[in-house]
C-alpha cells in the first residue's frame, strides 16, 4: 500500500462509541442516516480534531454469513486528505485480525470520489452493481436508497 510519507503522522486512530460515530455521520455523511448497531467503530484524528469515522457491522443482507463477512456500513469524513483511505485500511486490518473471511461495503453508482479511489488503492474488488439497485429491509426498518448500488469486497482470510 503506497501512501503519502506523512500519512501516519498526519492521521491517528481514535476509538469512538457508536453514539459519537453516528453523530459524526449525521453531520458529515451526504446521503445516509446513522445506523442502529455495529460490531465496532473508530475514528481518525488530525492533531486533536476528529476528521472521520468508520462503522463496521454485520452484513446487512440476511443471506450473508455474519460470522464470515464484516460490512462497512458507514464511512464519513470532513474531507480531510487521506482520511477515507486511513479508515478503510484500519477497518480491513481489524476485520482480518478478528478472523473474518472478507469485508464488504456498498457505494452508490453515482459516487466517484475519495471512497472509490481508496477502495481501489487498498485492493478491494468491485463486484459490480447489485441486482435491484436499492434493497428492502425487514419490516419495520427503513428502506435503503433506491439508487443502484455497487458492491465492493476485500478477501481477508482463508476459510
Amino acid at each position: 500500500m503506497q501512501h503519502n510519507p506523512n500519512y501516519q503522522t498526519m492521521l491517528k486512530p481514535r476509538p469512538t462509541t457508536l453514539k459519537e460515530a453516528n453523530a459524526f455521520v449525521g453531520e458529515e455523511h451526504r446521503h445516509h442516516p446513522p445506523v442502529a448497531g455495529h460490531r465496532w467503530s473508530m475514528g481518525c484524528k488530525a492533531e486533536s480534531k476528529l476528521v472521520g469515522v468508520v462503522i463496521v457491522g454485520r452484513a446487512v443482507a440476511r443471506q450473508t454469513d455474519q460470522y464470515e463477512v464484516a460490512e462497512v456500513t458507514r464511512l464519513a469524513t470532513n474531507g480531510h486528505r487521506n482520511a477515507c483511505s486511513f479508515l478503510y485500511a484500519r477497518a480491513t486490518h481489524i476485520a482480518r485480525l478478528m478472523g473474518f473471511r472478507s469485508i464488504q461495503t456498498f457505494t452508490l453508482a453515482s459516487e466517484s470520489g475519495s471512497s472509490i479511489k481508496a477502495l481501489k488503492e487498498l485492493g478491494w474488488k468491485c463486484l459490480g452493481p447489485t441486482k435491484d439497485g436499492g434493497w428492502k429491509t425487514r419490516s419495520g426498518r427503513r428502506d435503503q436508497l433506491e439508487e443502484k448500488t455497487i458492491k465492493w469486497e476485500c478477501l481477508l482470510n482463508d476459510t
